[in-house]
C-alpha cells in the first residue's frame, strides 16, 4: 500500500493514537506517499468537469491537506485560490510545494466547522477525501458553513466513489477498518475520527438540501460504470441558489 518514502508501521501507530490534528501533523511530511492522498486520476477528472461549468473567480479547497485540490482550483479559478486545513503540518508541506503560474494562492489554518471567512467570499468550494473525519451529526453544521461562505449561485463540489459490494474484499477491509477505529476510540483518548463508511450519498444529499443547496449528481466518465450500470465515481455539485 505504501511506497518506500511513506510512513513506517510504527509511525502510523503513533499517528493513529494521536488526535486527528496531531496525527496529520506527524503524517504530513510523508502524506503524499500514502494511499490517503486523493489519486491524480480523480483530481484530473474533477478538474475537467469543473472546466466545463467554469470559469470561477475565487475558490476554496476545504480540508486542503498538502494542497492537491488547490491545483484543481488553479485550473478553473481566475482570481484567487485558498486552502484551509486545521493541521499546521499539512499546511507547511502545502506551502513548500512548487506550483505553476496561476491565480494567487493563500493558506489558512482553520476548522471546517467554523470557517474563518466572510460570508460570500467564494464562488467555488471543493473538497477531496476529507469527509470520513466528520461524524454524521456534524454534517449539517459543516454544510451550513460552506453555504455561508459561498456567493449566491456558487457551487460546492466533491467526488464520491461508489461503495464496494458486500461480496468484495474491499467492503470487508473497510468494514474492518471502521470497526478497529471504533474500538480504538472507545478505549483511547483523544479520539481519532476516520470512518470510511459513514459518508453515505443518500444521507449527504438530504443534508445538503436541508442546508439550502440544490444538488446535482454527475457521473465522471473517466471511471466507467459498474456491472449494474451505476457510475463508479460521481461528482456531487451543490449549488447555492441565487
Amino acid at each position: 500500500m505504501f511506497s518506500p518514502e511513506g510512513p513506517s508501521l510504527r509511525e502510523l501507530a503513533v499517528q493513529a493514537l494521536s488526535s486527528v490534528e496531531r496525527g496529520y501533523d506527524l503524517l504530513a511530511p510523508k502524506f503524499d506517499h500514502t494511499p490517503f492522498r486523493t489519486p491524480d486520476s480523480v483530481l484530473d477528472a474533477v478538474g475537467s468537469a469543473l472546466e466545463r461549468t467554469g470559469p470561477f473567480d475565487a475558490g476554496l479547497d476545504l480540508c486542503c491537506g498538502t494542497g492537491a485540490g488547490v491545483d484543481v482550483l488553479a485550473r478553473v479559478c481566475r482570481h484567487s485560490v485558498t486552502g484551509v486545513d486545521f493541521s499546521a503540518g499539512m499546511l507547511t508541506v502545502a506551502q513548500e510545494q512548487v506550483r505553476p503560474p496561476g491565480p494567487a494562492v493563500s493558506w489558512v489554518r482553520g476548522d471546517a466547522r467554523a470557517l474563518p471567512f466572510a460570508p460570500g467570499a467564494f464562488d467555488l468550494v471543493v473538497s477531496f477525501g476529507a469527509f470520513g473525519h466528520f461524524l454524521p451529526a456534524e454534517l449539517p453544521g459543516l454544510f451550513a458553513q460552506v453555504h455561508s461562505v459561498l456567493r449566491p449561485g456558487g457551487r460546492f463540489a466533491f467526488p464520491v466513489l461508489a461503495p464496494p459490494r458486500p461480496s468484495s474484499p474491499a467492503f470487508w477491509m473497510l468494514l474492518g477498518f471502521d470497526a478497529v477505529m471504533r474500538v480504538r476510540n472507545a478505549v483511547w483518548r483523544p479520539p481519532f475520527v476516520m470512518y470510511y463508511r459513514s459518508f453515505r450519498l443518500g444521507d449527504v444529499r438530504r443534508e445538503l438540501e436541508a442546508a439550502g443547496f440544490e444538488v446535482e449528481l454527475q457521473a465522471l466518465p473517466e471511471f466507467g460504470r459498474r456491472a449494474d450500470g451505476s457510475p463508479r465515481v460521481r461528482l456531487v455539485t451543490a449549488r447555492r441558489p441565487t
